[in-house]
């Protein structure tokens, strides 16, 4: 979508979690696409160069919002910001972290964090942007989930748990929101090329075939042209994910637990 009357005013699309990763190219993707941009993370050095970056290379405005989302006062700030913007077509729910351990090894307010920014974050935020979507009968939503949502892992128990809730919650409320011009989107991308791994320190080269790795500029097309076309709730980029997901869902148990005991070696 584009804008190319320029006597209206353009779109504005949040995206969380925007300084890197998904949720930059996600940034990037929309400001070509002509809406102007709230961007949402914790490194206010970082989303302050992106802003400045995108505007002057797109010609829209890209204001920084500088917020940890994980905490209550971040997430419940953003909400109130975005229930009052009457241009907000677009929230992109991407903010979001991995970690590397069994659960039982791992520090127990890091889980809950996780907890915080996977389920309570992109449910307010959703909660606070509908009201005035559906009113305007026009409006996105796309909450960032994965492939890990279908199935569990060792040394990923909360982050398959947390992804599993945000694609049956966007499933959800897809049902509800049928009929109003409002869609609601499960991105469930595979492994992708951005920091996401590097971040956790996992050995990419680890029980993770070369094969497997998408681009993250394919991933967020496919995104973008689902949601703003006749496109699907779940969105699964790349056919060899969706035979891993076909696969996952009615695969023998036993084989299941091979697949899930290869993806989990290199988190424990």
């Amino acid at each position: 979508m584009t804008n190319s009357n320029q006597a209206f005013p353009r779109p504005l699309a949040c995206v969380t979690g925007a300084s890197a990763g998904l949720g930059k190219v996600f940034a990037e993707q929309l400001a070509e696409r002509g809406f102007d941009l709230l961007l949402v993370a914790r490194d206010e050095a970082r989303l302050r160069s992106l802003s400045d970056a995108l505007s002057l290379q797109y010609g829209i405005t890209a204001t920084p919002h500088v917020a940890d989302l994980s905490r209550d006062d971040g997430m419940r700030g953003l909400a109130e910001n975005l229930s009052k913007q009457e241009r907000l077509m677009v929230l992109v729910n991407n903010a979001g972290f991995g970690t590397k351990g069994k659960f039982n090894t791992r520090p127990v307010a890091e889980q809950a964090t996780m907890l915080e920014l996977h389920v309570m974050a992109p449910m307010l935020l959703s909660r606070a942007v509908i009201p005035g979507m559906v009113a305007r009968r026009e409006g996105v939503i796309i909450t960032v989930a994965s492939v890990a949502s279908f199935t569990a892992s060792m040394g990923n128990v909360n982050y398959c748990a947390t992804k599993a809730y945000q694609r049956v919650f966007m499933e959800g409320l897809a049902m509800e929101l049928a009929g109003t011009g409002v869609k609601a989107q499960a991105l469930c991308p595979g492994f992708t090329h951005t920091e996401f791994h590097d971040r956790m320190q996992i050995d990419k080269t680890k029980g993770i075939p070369s094969w497997a790795w998408l681009d993250a500029r394919d991933v967020v097309r496919d995104s973008l042209d689902n949601a703003f076309g006749n496109g699907k709730t779940v969105v699964i980029p790349d056919w060899k994910y969706k035979l891993v997901v076909f696969a996952l869902r009615h695969m023998p148990l036993w084989l299941r637990g091979i697949m899930q005991e290869r993806y989990g070696r290199a988190r424990v």
